[in-house]
């Protein structure tokens, strides 16, 4: 690799990382509410709730995740369109949140159910003997401590979705993954364009796997 295509292609890249922790930080956030939401929902005595969020769950883990991509951006704005008679579109980085944030929420869910059923049922009804409502011991009980427990989970969930958004360069998404590829089809210099590429994430990956393992030490201290 030469200093001229190093010059050219890195600072490619670091645009691309730009959208893809832009898409990666925001869907983990937005799925982490709606994971939260249908974890609680799996475990609740709401049969309808219950319902909704295994129907969600079920359909999001049974379709490939470039296939939700290309229905949100592709087919979705199509949909609107006939249904409102208007031209409707949406923009790649908003069907990319769009996809990545369905998909963390789905996993996250797990995790919520997990960790929310894992709190000693000892420390619920002694907050209720204590007088304190329902909602209060979900909030000042279970949620501290179920909350301490999903956090290595989340964070694993966080690489997984820097990883999925390479997915998404399939509907033009300026990524890491896109930028190599505009770049290739403009140099048509394949080897070194996708070898930086693929370096580059090994790098961005290996760092946050590392703070993760830092996290996790600081939590079971």
């Amino acid at each position: 690799m030469s200093a001229e295509f190093l010059a050219e292609i890195i600072p490619m890249l670091f645009r691309g990382l730009k959208v893809t922790m832009q898409i990666a930080l925001t869907g983990i956030l937005l799925g982490f509410i709606l994971g939260a939401v249908s974890g609680y929902a799996l475990q609740c005595r709401n049969k309808i709730a219950r319902a909704i969020a295994n129907v969600y769950i079920w359909v999001i883990r049974g379709t490939p995740l470039v296939v939700q991509a290309l229905y949100v951006y592709f087919a979705l704005p199509a949909l609107v369109t006939l249904i409102t008679g208007n031209r409707f579109v949406i923009d790649s980085v908003v069907a990319g949140i769009i996809v990545i944030t369905l998909n963390a929420g789905a996993f996250i869910s797990a995790i919520v159910k997990g960790a929310l059923e894992g709190v000693d049922i000892g420390q619920r009804e002694a907050g209720h003997a204590l007088g304190m409502t329902r909602f209060q011991v979900l909030l000042h009980v279970v949620i501290p401590p179920a909350f301490k427990s999903m956090i290595p989970g989340l964070f694993n969930q966080f690489i997984i979705s820097v990883k999925d958004t390479a997915l998404l360069s399939m509907i033009s998404v300026a990524d890491i993954t896109r930028q190599t590829q505009n770049y290739v089809a403009r140099t048509y210099n394949t080897l070194p364009a996708y070898t930086a590429c693929a370096l580059f994430y090994l790098i961005l990956l290996s760092i946050l796997m590392v703070l993760q393992k830092v996290v996790e030490n600081r939590i079971n201290k």
